[in-house]
């Protein structure tokens, strides 16, 4: 995704703000190498993942060990999230860690994408996760929509709702409609997770079709099932007393997700911003309990902006240590572009606060000395090199998004102040130079639908 930089300083805040979040939680940094041993990228995926995997050639080494010369290097490839460099990343740095270990990763994946819009073979995932040794407390389950709530409301992107569910629960349900068997379970669930992008007749159509043959009334009771949502804090804590109590792995969902509940509601996280959502599976099959997804109300055709949910083991291809987790990741370079779409993000101010205009090449000495104190005083600022017409550089300033055009010509020289045009409001006064960078710090702290005082 290619932006003008206005787009991209907007994009850049959205990145700011994910990171801000992420760290006041608690979150530590990470990140690994964009090439991976492609043995480590594609131990966890079937041929289809491998399809998208963008392979690494070299015209060294590499390629003589294609034509039998050389010793040769291991094969590398981009990778394709950033779930399976952790797994790596824990497993090979498992004795210098701290656990639970929290964890969270900004950085660019590569995937080979169909192009089409919206749909990027690079792109950013913002990512956290809270890695356990042996162990980890389900209550860790209940801080990632606290955080999730944290990161979309300074975003303020519009009403969202984060949407809750539980593996375990589904399975049990599904155990008690007869289907038994892991694997199967596994691709209900896959075909379940289709519901709102594909609609309840094509689910209801497979689902009962070749390779399933469930029968009309299994799959009635699964959509039912499936089509639960809690509409506040009380009605999800109903809907889960009224599961059938004598299935043990429907039970085991229910008292993770009562517990998750009512920590979410601890952790100030308003009930009008969480909801039990009984059709959300999630694709991958490595999720084992809780699961979320989140998507805007006013903008359902969006889909899903952040999801995730609980693993048993993450590493378990790495280390003979088990290492269970829960995590989210949010897809920025796609939603970016969708909120775009959508109108919900608007381009940026410049980063460049001021811009210190020059009236002619005698002037020039004391522009350059005025920008050096506007940055000293912390203000970005940018000097017009080569003087032209006034109007032509507050043009420009406006094009660009700079806020404040600052003016000194000979009177202002003279008298020690500089004429601001303050663009944004299209209001211009006259200030002290050595009350200058105040003067601005003032303006730029007062929010935009004030006037001047």
């Amino acid at each position: 995704m290619e932006l003008l930089p206005r787009d991209q300083i907007a994009f850049q805040r959205m990145l700011d703000t994910i990171r801000r979040n992420y760290e006041r939680f608690g979150f530590l940094p990470v990140e690994t190498p964009v090439m991976e041993l492609s043995e480590v990228l594609l131990t966890k995926s079937g041929g289809e993942t491998e399809r998208q995997v963008y392979f690494v050639q070299s015209t060294g080494a590499l390629g003589k060990a294609a034509q039998g010369e050389g010793d040769g290097l291991p094969e590398l490839a981009l990778r394709f999230d950033l779930t399976v460099p952790l797994a790596r990343y824990v497993a090979e740095h498992e004795h210098d860690l701290a656990f639970p270990f929290r964890r969270y990763q900004m950085q660019r994946v590569y995937r080979g994408e169909r192009a089409q819009r919206g749909r990027f073979r690079e792109f950013y995932q913002c990512d956290i996760d809270v890695v356990g040794k042996d162990s980890l407390s389900t209550r860790f389950d209940a801080e990632i929509p606290a955080v999730i709530h944290a990161v979309f409301s300074e975003l303020a992107i519009g009403r969202f709702t984060i949407q809750l569910n539980n593996r375990k629960l589904m399975r049990g349900f599904f155990e008690a409609q007869g289907v038994v068997d892991p694997d199967l379970q596994a691709r209900v669930l896959r075909e379940v997770d289709k519901l709102d992008k594909r609609g309840a007749d094509y689910v209801r159509e497979t689902l009962t079709g070749d390779g399933f043959g469930l029968s009309p009334e299994s799959v009635a009771a699964i959509l039912a099932f499936v089509g639960i949502r809690s509409t506040s804090h009380a009605d999800a804590l109903a809907r889960l007393d009224a599961l059938d109590p004598s299935n043990g792995a429907l039970q085991e969902g229910v008292a993770e997700l009562r517990e998750v509940l009512e920590l979410v509601r601890a952790l100030g996280v308003p009930e009008s911003d969480y909801a039990l959502n009984f059709s959300i599976a999630r694709g991958l099959d490595y999720y084992t309990g809780t699961v979320y997804e989140t998507t805007l109300d006013d903008y359902p055709q969006i889909g899903s902006i952040c999801s995730g949910g609980r693993y048993e083991n993450l590493a378990s291809h790495y280390t003979k240590s088990k290492l269970p987790g829960v995590g989210i990741s949010i897809g920025l370079t796609r939603l970016f572009w969708q909120l775009r779409e959508a109108g919900l993000v608007k381009t940026a101010d410049s980063s460049v606060q001021v811009l210190v205009t020059q009236m002619d090449a005698e002037s020039l000495p004391h522009c350059l000395s005025l920008a050096r104190e506007l940055r000293d005083a912390g203000l970005n600022t940018e000097v017009v090199m080569e003087p032209s017409k006034l109007a032509r550089q507050f043009k420009y300033a406006d094009k660009a998004g700079i806020r404040f055009v600052t003016v000194l010509g000979a009177d202002e020289i003279g008298k020690g102040t500089v004429t601001v045009k303050d663009l944004r409001r299209a209001d211009q006064f006259e200030v002290a130079r050595a009350e200058l960078a105040q003067a601005l710090r003032v303006e730029l702290a007062q929010p935009d639908m004030e006037a001047r005082a």
